[in-house]
């Protein structure tokens, strides 16, 4: 699975522990969730591959 395809809103539904790393990175998490990871990235202007890696990094990659 393209984690970058999935909702901002799915990604925290399915691995609430990612919370931090969206805030970390400024992404709107609340209002701006509805969103796809790569949008949400480009709206609110976070590196995609930082943001990816780190996501990866906490969930890990087998889970996703």
């Amino acid at each position: 699975m393209d984690i970058r395809g999935m909702t901002v809103n799915d990604i925290l539904a399915r691995f609430p522990e990612t919370i931090s790393i969206f805030n970390d990175f400024g992404i709107d998490a609340c209002c701006g969730g509805a969103v796809s990871l790569r949008d949400a990235a480009k709206r609110d202007g976070a590196d995609i591959e930082k943001i990816t890696a780190a996501l990866t990094d906490r969930i890990g990659a087998a889970r996703i």
